[in-house]
């Protein structure tokens, strides 16, 4: 496995006042199609109880994961789900969605998850909003016999034997997205995966690459296209792998609206303005 550059998450807010790891890409340069890896780790209610109030989004797609705790999604398309441990999210904004994430009354353990937001290619940025979430489809995972589980988030995975097909297989970009957990001292192997961008986020633990060289938690490895992936768990650890096709097209950021130029974002934020977005009930 080749890694061709190593990020770090950085400590951020959002929402009303959550505390949170994130990792940019409005660049375009290094994720592309990923535009942010947002991830949120702690024991302490006071750093995420503010939740995500009432927000608009247009022109990506956010992908929600939860490991421990919950949050309760509403939007103005009348879907209303509490997205607990295990759970994943899709929610494909096009045009518009207003949308709001709060904390579940319930989760008193703390909470960690994910937020992943991948851009969408232009000619989609304006078709109709589409939700899909795992609730009733869990993700389906195998383990083999060192222990090593693959859960498939997203799209579909090859696992030695095992098929893997997530419910959700139409993210943007060819996207698919698989949580593995590895015990101390075992090796993961996968053979290099159809998509061109591939990477891996430590969310626990921490890896050493087949070159010796050892990455901690909340880091994200860039692997080189067409590589395999090889990583060998130091202390018991967690990841994210992510891929997708990368778009290469220019991307205008401002805010919750990612468009390809500048117009297409002061129409969102005149839209917004007048009420396009709708709002929750």
């Amino acid at each position: 496995m080749k890694i061709t550059k190593v990020l770090t998450a950085y400590a951020t807010q959002d929402g009303d006042g959550v505390n949170i790891r994130r990792i940019p890409g409005f660049d375009g340069k290094y994720l592309d199609p990923f535009l942010m890896i947002d991830e949120l780790k702690s024991d302490d209610e006071s750093d995420y109880i503010g939740g995500f109030p009432p927000h608009p989004h247009r022109g990506i797609e956010t992908f929600t994961y939860i490991l421990k705790g919950g949050f309760e999604h509403k939007d103005q398309m009348g879907n209303t789900e509490a997205i607990r441990a295990g759970d994943v999210q899709w929610m494909s904004t096009g045009s518009g969605v207003m949308h709001s994430e709060m904390p579940l009354a319930d989760a008193e353990q703390g909470l960690h998850g994910f937020q992943i937001w991948l851009n969408m290619p232009s000619a989609d940025k304006m078709r109709e909003p589409q939700y899909q979430d795992t609730t009733e489809h869990p993700a389906p995972s195998f383990t083999n016999q060192q222990g090593i589980s693959l859960k498939a988030l997203a799209g579909t995975w090859q696992f030695e034997s095992q098929q893997l097909a997530s419910s959700l297989q139409n993210l943007a970009a060819n996207g698919a997205i698989a949580d593995v957990a590895l015990p101390a001292g075992k090796e993961l192997y996968l053979p290099a995966l159809k998509q061109q961008k591939v990477m891996i986020y430590i969310h626990t633990g921490s890896l050493e690459s087949a070159q010796g060289e050892t990455f901690d938690s909340g880091k994200l490895l860039i692997v080189e296209p067409s590589s395999d992936i090889c990583i060998r768990a130091e202390a018991a650890a967690g990841v994210l792998i992510l891929a997708a096709d990368p778009l290469n097209q220019p991307i205008a950021h401002m805010g919750p609206f990612v468009m390809t130029t500048e117009a297409e974002i002061r129409q969102a934020v005149s839209d917004y303005q007048n009420g396009y977005f709708g709002s929750l009930s």
